[in-house]
């Protein structure tokens, strides 16, 4: 008798998930972006929300937390209900470097499920204008000549901004500072400012300042050339093609949200960032789309997180405790 009425909890439990699984989303989603408002990412994800809303139909109400190389978004996520209705926008940092930089994170790795792999970056270097470098040459002989002069904008501690300056320095013998701030948006407006004098983010974040004179790019991470950026050399063709990684973005949801769910929004934002009138606009961010599969996007994670390893190592960056803000 008790297992019949076991079998028959189960038949019922089976049929309610599967009665809300077919009615979801029947409210807002909450979509934790791990960076500042008007970075990159940020602005992708405002951009992409009416489609998504169109395809799914119910908004998508965004929510910054940036800052920390991503550990307070993937904090925020991991501590949500796994009920399809909180989804976070994680990076390259927050499944692949923080958990090789840091002990003692408030979240792992294993609590966050992934949904899709969303876009490359295609990151540069940039100085201020008013240093007057030209070259990464020039930005080298600067940092020779002025061991104290040089501010370098991350995302904090183990960032990929923050492992690039680390092995400039460890190649260069310089002593570039870190200054964290919490996104590309605000690291290009204090590289204007001539607040920090050098950094490494997303093309997308700096082409406005560019424009107005502000900000020089001395190369761009990518095989070829930026179209964007036609006259910058690639950091291969300016000497620093030792330097291994790419900037990443991808989907994930608390661990435990339903598989029915979570193939629902992968399935929208697939469709949305596959969409041509959407790879327009994305082509002028200077990122690349590369939807994945939530399994596909699983097995990158495993390869991304060897290729950690080996920055880190090239890096030459140690392990610290992670102390919160």
């Amino acid at each position: 008798m008790r297992i019949a009425k076991a079998l028959v909890c189960l038949l019922m439990l089976g049929a309610a998930t599967g009665a809300q699984a077919q009615n979801y989303p029947d409210r807002p989603i909450r979509l934790v972006v791990s960076i500042a408002a008007g970075s990159v990412t940020d602005v992708i994800m405002r951009k992409a929300g009416p489609d998504l809303q169109q395809k799914l139909g119910q908004p998508l109400i965004i929510e910054n937390r940036g800052g920390a190389a991503g550990i307070l978004g993937a904090q925020t996520c991991a501590q949500a209900a796994p009920d399809g209705y909180t989804f976070c926008v994680i990076y390259h940092s927050t499944m692949s470097y923080n958990p090789l930089l840091f002990d003692k994170l408030p979240y792992a790795p294993e609590d966050l499920a992934p949904v899709t792999r969303l876009f490359f970056l295609t990151e540069g270097v940039f100085v201020s204008a008013a240093t007057g470098i030209n070259s990464i040459d020039e930005l080298k002989a600067y940092a020779a000549a002025k061991p104290d002069g040089l501010n370098y904008a991350t995302l904090g501690d183990g960032s990929f901004p923050d492992l690039f300056m680390r092995w400039l320095n460890n190649t260069w013998g310089s002593k570039i500072v870190g200054v964290p701030y919490k996104g590309g948006g605000p690291a290009a407006q204090a590289l204007a400012a001539n607040e920090v004098q050098v950094t490494r983010f997303g093309v997308g974040n700096f082409m406005g300042l560019i424009e107005a004179g502000k900000v020089k790019a001395l190369a761009v991470a990518a095989e070829k050339r930026s179209p964007l950026l036609p006259k910058v050399p690639t950091l291969k063709e300016a000497g620093l093609g030792a330097y291994p990684g790419q900037g990443w973005w991808g989907l994930a949801a608390p661990k435990g949200t339903p598989a029915a769910m979570i193939d629902k929004i992968n399935k929208a934002f697939v469709e949305v960032f596959k969409d041509p009138a959407f790879n327009e606009f994305l082509d002028k961010q200077s990122v690349v789309t590369a939807t994945t599969a939530p399994a596909e996007f699983a097995a990158f994670l495993v390869e991304d997180r060897k290729a950690a390893e080996s920055l880190i190592k090239l890096a030459n960056s140690k392990r610290e405790t992670y102390k919160p803000e």
